[in-house]
């Protein structure tokens, strides 16, 4: 079976920024293209893209729930799905949810592997914060 090669990966940057020089928009390449997918993905509620209304995740609403063993589990089972569901660039995803009390908050930090790319594990980090 042949493996996979990749020659990287490019996504337009969503801040619309243009570039200082160039006057071209941004573009994040590779791992910082994947991050970026990866947090539009965990902070998309379902339905609130118009024409694929399944993506998103119910993220949000166990934001607001008591910090406990079974929100992490379901905040940690919910990111994985929705990765692995709708970013096909990464394999191997595990997710290590770790609460932040003093700011009710949740830290979550992403390793994946990124498909035909020769580089080591990505880890990224974010934080998931109830805003109303």
């Amino acid at each position: 079976m042949a493996t996979k090669v990749s020659r990287g990966f490019k996504d337009i940057s969503l801040f619309f920024e243009p570039h200082p020089v160039t006057n071209d928009l941004q573009v994040l390449t590779n791992e910082r293209a994947i991050n970026r997918s990866i947090r539009n993905l965990v902070e998309t509620i379902p339905s609130e893209r118009f024409f694929n209304s399944d993506i998103g995740s119910d993220l949000r609403t166990q934001l607001f729930e008591i910090i406990d063993i079974g929100t992490l589990v379901v905040i940690q089972n919910q990111i994985i799905n929705i990765i692995n569901r709708y970013e096909p660039r990464v394999t191997d995803v595990s997710v290590e949810v770790v609460p932040v009390f003093d700011e009710n908050s949740f830290e979550a930090t992403v390793t994946y592997t990124i498909i035909g790319q020769d580089v080591p594990s990505q880890p990224y980090t974010f934080i998931l914060e109830a805003v109303r």
